[in-house]
């Protein structure tokens, strides 16, 4: 569901001229300093790859719903995230005095304190991209820089009287160990819902969030898995059923082995992804 449609980007003059302080910059900068380090995965599944590039272990997300079975063995891949070192979430009136465009970007990376030859200047510059290129068809995207931007798009796409639920992938037993073999304890039970709004986390100084609906047959699961050192985790994953759009160089082809159409394809969502369906969804 993260995938980049075209080349294009788009720039929105966001100019707000409401500033925080200095020692309010430093705070949140404070928060980014680790940020860049390891690409996001929903980052990896947006970008296509070399045929002759070696897969990264993050890439084991992805799977086919001919895995969804009691018994199966995966390997996957879960990050560890620390709460206390992600990036804070704030509230709108904070975000909306913050300027959020590409073309702010000198005066961000000078708000922020960072250099603009940094890794945090790079991460920023990946996340415009991510939040102004042209949605692909049949694609609905945003950004949420708030947890209340976020609700107020994602009531517009699935309703504006919808009572919402989200569901995350949850660690039950987690060790540090970030990839090992998995196996599905018990059916994977399917959230019937008629849309879905998946909001994927973006490196940034605080937390901003790509939030998106595609149109067409997506099927939302909660699996069990148990991990072969003992771990549990309840993850939350999708399987897109038409992929025949999809660019032929994206990565989930080669990582199972599938062409554009051929194949639904279907991958877990990290820890601090969120994914929202009417309360009513079962």
């Amino acid at each position: 569901m993260e995938f980049r449609p075209t080349l294009s980007i788009l720039l929105h003059a966001l100019l707000l001229f409401q500033f925080l302080s200095e020692s309010r910059a430093r705070d949140i900068a404070k928060d980014c300093d680790n940020m860049h380090g390891i690409l996001k995965i929903q980052e990896k599944e947006q970008t296509s790859i070399s045929p002759m590039e070696p897969l990264n272990s993050q890439l084991n997300i992805f799977f086919t719903p001919k895995d969804l079975n009691i018994g199966k063995k995966m390997p996957l891949f879960f990050a560890i995230k620390d709460p206390s070192t992600s990036p804070q979430l704030l509230s709108r009136k904070e975000a909306d005095s913050i300027p959020f465009s590409s073309t702010n970007l000198p005066y961000l990376l000078d708000f922020f304190l960072f250099s603009k030859e940094s890794p945090q200047a790079k991460a920023i510059e990946d996340t415009f991209f991510h939040c102004e290129i042209s949605a692909m068809k049949g694609e609905s995207k945003f950004c949420a820089t708030s947890l209340e931007s976020m609700l107020d798009w994602a009531k517009e796409i699935l309703g504006h009287n919808t009572q919402l639920k989200v569901y995350t992938t949850d660690f039950i037993k987690k060790s540090p160990v970030t990839l090992q073999n998995y196996t599905i304890l018990q059916k994977p039970k399917e959230i019937l819902a008629p849309k879905i709004v998946a909001c994927h986390t973006l490196p940034y100084p605080y937390a901003v969030f790509y939030c998106h609906m595609q149109k067409g047959e997506n099927k939302l699961f909660k699996i069990s898995l148990l991990g072969e050192n003992g771990d549990r985790i309840e993850a939350a994953a999708i399987c897109h059923m038409d992929t025949k759009q999809w660019n032929h160089d994206h990565v989930a082809f080669r990582v199972l082995k599938v062409q554009p159409g051929s194949s639904p394809v279907c991958h877990f969502f990290p820890a601090d992804n969120l994914v929202w369906v009417p309360s009513s969804s079962m």
